[in-house]
């Protein structure tokens, strides 16, 4: 076999969208089954590049080299974080064999791979679980609840099933996007656009908690009496002080046990139930 031969056989293959695609959907799909203690979600990473590595590098020991690569700790949010670091890993992954195959110079070193996901995985998980599941969640709750209380199975669907091919259909994007940009995508995420846009959302999310605590939380006083012969009752005087202001009461006492007590969800609605059991039984819900 000539060297020319060898040298061609042992050239990286060429990383095209759907080797991007298959490499998000690998991750997705395994993004927390083999979660581990020391390495958190790396092994999902791995199993979401391997495809792309064995294209990459035809020698054993390259290949391993970059096994190793992406098994190091790593953890974030499934679409923004996931999204961007396979699509960017890829990239640098290309960019990191073509300097190995023509013995150059290797810029795109271990240390700045590993470097730059650490940077962007937390930072993007902020991002994502603020906007996925602290805001469009929500927002498509909303939309189905009218269907749940008019007892249509939709109202249980639809949620469900819009949230989980939103999250696949925005990963896809993102690693797209970053695989296309390579490391200027992480330039692109910091950009004023990308935050004035988390900042929007956020803030309709906002008005959507506060919508559905309003439409769909009921509580309501029972008390009233008789002064001066004329009876006093107590809801509609709050009505006209504040419509609402009961629940949004409960709503901001909830809010304020988990900031002084951590996210104790079954905790809070024993407390919630029992106070709201004594309030009832004295009159005065």
């Amino acid at each position: 076999m000539s060297e020319i031969t060898k040298n061609t056989k042992m050239a990286p293959e060429e990383i095209t969208k759907k080797d991007v695609t298959k490499s998000y959907l690998r991750w997705h799909f395994a993004n927390e089954i083999p979660h581990s203690f020391d390495r958190y979600l790396a092994p999902s990473l791995l199993f979401a590049m391997m495809p792309i590595l064995k294209k990459l590098y035809k020698d054993e020991k390259s290949l391993k080299a970059a096994y190793k690569r992406q098994l190091l700790f790593f953890n974030t949010q499934l679409s923004w974080g996931g999204g961007v670091i396979t699509g960017l890993m890829a990239s640098m992954e290309q960019q990191r064999a073509q300097e190995e195959y023509n013995n150059e110079e290797i810029v795109m070193e271990d240390d700045l791979m590993y470097n730059t996901k650490a940077g962007l995985m937390g930072a993007l998980a902020g991002i994502g679980d603020a906007i996925d599941s602290g805001t469009i969640q929500y927002i498509l709750i909303a939309i189905a609840i009218p269907w749940a209380q008019q007892g249509s199975a939709m109202g249980a669907i639809f949620p469900f099933i819009t949230f989980a091919l939103y999250q696949v259909l925005i990963g896809l994007f993102f690693a797209h996007q970053s695989f296309e940009m390579g490391r200027s995508a992480s330039s692109i995420m910091e950009g004023e656009g990308v935050q004035s846009a988390i900042d929007t959302l956020s803030v309709l999310g906002l008005f959507m908690m506060g919508i559905l605590a309003g439409q769909y939380i009921k509580v309501s006083s029972s008390l009233a009496f008789n002064l001066s012969g004329k009876e006093f009752v107590i809801q509609d005087l709050l009505d006209q002080i504040l419509p609402g202001i009961l629940p949004l009461a409960v709503v901001m006492g909830i809010y304020w046990f988990y900031t002084k007590k951590g996210l104790k969800v079954t905790q809070a609605l024993l407390y919630l139930t029992g106070i709201l059991i004594v309030l009832a039984a004295i009159g005065i819900l």
